[in-house]
């Protein structure tokens, strides 16, 4: 099977760590990027217990695409919190074409890498995307 960008060993542990992880408050997040002389996905950085989702993402760069599993925390009608984790596919319109066409190519090949069902979609930057819309996607609303 071929793969248009290559997953390193190093990222796929990166991201069962993340995905294994003890949480118990706030968001966290994992930031992946696609290097396109390379072909190859590198992460660019991790973030624990976020609070304010909104801000951080509000400085994820404007044009250039990044894959962004966050685990956030979600408060049940009962009352209990969990952590689910959700893929932001950041893919600003501003993008130079040929990296968003890579990003698109190999985003199916990264959300089966990272094993997250819920995918959403951000390409108008940052004030799309609210707490309340991550809720709404992960309640299934």
């Amino acid at each position: 099977q071929s793969h248009t960008v290559d997953i390193p060993q190093s990222i796929k542990d990166s991201l069962r760590k993340f995905r294994f992880a003890r949480r118990n408050e706030g968001s966290a997040a994992i930031v992946i990027k696609i290097n396109k002389q390379k072909l190859i996905m590198e992460e660019v950085e991790q973030f624990d217990n976020i609070t304010y989702i909104l801000r951080y993402l509000s400085e994820l760069p404007e044009n250039s695409p990044r894959y962004v599993i966050l685990s956030h925390a979600l408060v049940h009608s009962d009352g209990r919190t969990s952590f689910p984790l959700v893929l932001i596919n950041w893919a600003p319109t501003s993008s130079e074409i040929g990296l968003l066409t890579l990003h698109a190519s190999a985003l199916m090949d990264f959300q089966t890498t990272a094993d997250v069902s819920k995918v959403i979609e951000i390409r108008e930057g940052p004030e799309a995307l609210t707490s309340d819309v991550v809720d709404a996607k992960l309640l299934g609303k």
